[in-house]
């Protein structure tokens, strides 16, 4: 999941001692540079893009070709959507180097979805709300104010938290596994984690930037003379890729609107919050007329890039944060690198069998790495709650507000005695959530402020 607004980077002090960047915007580095340098955003979104649609493809029951194709689509859209953040036509498009990807936020929604309607109802349900975040995207402002940081961080903190169950249950094996909670797949999965701690506490470069993916790399690699890995759906898979608009069809859910409403306004804050992150650590603009333009020729794109995603049957994007330490460790902010990173993601894409390898990744080896990145979502969501500082309005709105969240999320069943559509929309951990902060932050009121010098 992205971590958003906590990633602004301090550059004051590099800017007074004239510290420069290799290459900045505009700036165009040589070919071997760009090269490495797309690799290396690649490698730090990999995992994030790949991950919501192989979570997905499990709940919806998809054969492994059709989750390779899943997959697949899921790098092309990232790609191309790509492309426009960083190339600006337009209404569309920031002119940062800001890369997109699939958005762990809407996972939750998704999995619900999945479950009541398969893939039809999830694709529907992303295109039907989608102008949700189209349309914040003129009104940056006011949403900001409506949904403070308490909130925002709240429904963020309840994804992660909510989604470690899904990890787990691929760390035992997966749902329906006969092995299920085997010692070889408890010891995979501890294993790929312990690659990811080494690789993230003691790699430097780009070995710290990717050791999520290394973490999956080494695992799978591991697993393979285990006899954990089945490797027929990669030979059954075709050589190139063919994107078919609306392929799986789509439907919708009234009852389930409430909760994919709530990710767009989420998505929304957090793209703002990258942009703005990005922007910093390139030397760019972070107040004023240029930058309020392109955070929403920014957003705006997300919006449009998450539509372009379900028609083109595969989960919504938006600005992926993780990479804008890439650019502070790199000092390359150039946007010439973002058309090489687009272009590595749709290469990757095009090649079905590249897609048929990631699905038939052993489940363990998933979850030993989405364990950690769901519990890096829930620590994102925290800082962003109280990046301001914690006081006593804070405290509460978060104790009754994770308290009812994960309430719903360990007992779901609390709400089947509700009428039907009650029940569908309370079952959902994010919009208790959601709701109870939004409504206590309105009717609380702040806490006086103490005399700073009073002794």
């Amino acid at each position: 999941m992205e971590d958003s607004t906590t990633k602004i980077v301090e550059v004051e002090e590099e800017r007074e001692t004239g510290t420069e960047f290799l290459y900045k915007l505009e700036d165009k580095p040589p070919f071997y540079e760009t090269v490495v340098l797309s690799i290396q955003h690649v490698l730090a979104m990999f995992v994030g893009i790949i991950t919501p649609p192989l979570i997905i493809a499990g709940v919806a029951d998809l054969n492994p070709l059709e989750t390779g194709y899943f997959v697949s689509m899921a790098l092309i859209i990232s790609g191309v959507t790509t492309f426009f953040q960083v190339k600006q036509l337009g209404p569309f498009g920031s002119g940062l180097l800001a890369v997109q990807g699939t958005s762990f936020t809407f996972v939750p929604m998704a999995i619900v979805a999945a479950n009541v309607g398969g893939l039809p109802l999830v694709l529907g349900m992303a295109l039907i709300t989608s102008p949700v975040e189209m349309i914040l995207s003129r009104f940056l402002t006011q949403t900001r104010k409506i949904f403070p940081p308490v909130v925002s961080g709240t429904v963020v903190m309840l994804i992660g938290l909510g989604l470690i169950r899904v990890a787990i249950t691929d760390i035992g094996g997966g749902a329906g596994a006969t092995n299920f909670g085997s010692a070889q797949n408890l010891s995979m999965a501890l294993f790929v984690l312990l690659v990811i701690v080494i690789a993230n506490v003691y790699g430097k470069g780009i070995i710290k930037v990717g050791a999520i993916a290394i973490g999956l790399v080494v695992g799978y690699l591991v697993a393979i003379p285990l006899g954990m890995v089945n490797f027929a759906p990669i030979v059954e898979a075709g050589w190139v890729t063919v994107p078919i608009p609306l392929k799986y069809g789509l439907s919708f859910n009234w009852a389930l609107i409430i909760p994919w409403i709530l990710a767009y306004i989420i998505t929304t804050i957090e793209t703002v919050g990258d942009l703005t992150a990005i922007a910093e650590v390139s030397c760019e603009p972070i107040e004023g007329e240029v930058h309020d333009k392109r955070l929403k020729r920014g957003v705006l794109l997300d919006g449009v890039g998450s539509a372009l995603a379900a028609i083109f049957n595969t989960l919504p994007n938006t600005t992926f944060s993780q990479n804008t330490g890439v650019i502070q460790f790199s000092k390359i902010a150039s946007r010439v690198v973002g058309y090489g990173v687009a272009l590595v993601l749709i290469l990757l894409g095009i090649f079905p069998k590249i897609g048929a390898l990631v699905s038939v990744m052993p489940k363990p080896v998933l979850g030993g790495a989405t364990i950690a990145l769901f519990g890096m979502v829930a620590m994102a969501g925290m800082r962003i709650a109280v990046k301001d500082g914690l006081n006593d309005k804070k405290m509460f709105i978060l104790a009754f507000s994770l308290a009812l969240g994960l309430g719903v999320t360990f007992r779901p069943d609390i709400v089947n005695q509700l009428p039907e559509w009650m029940s569908v929309i309370f079952s959902s951990n994010i919009t208790v959530g959601f709701l109870t902060a939004f409504i206590l932050n309105l009717i609380i009121p702040e806490p006086k402020k103490m005399n700073q010098n009073k002794a």
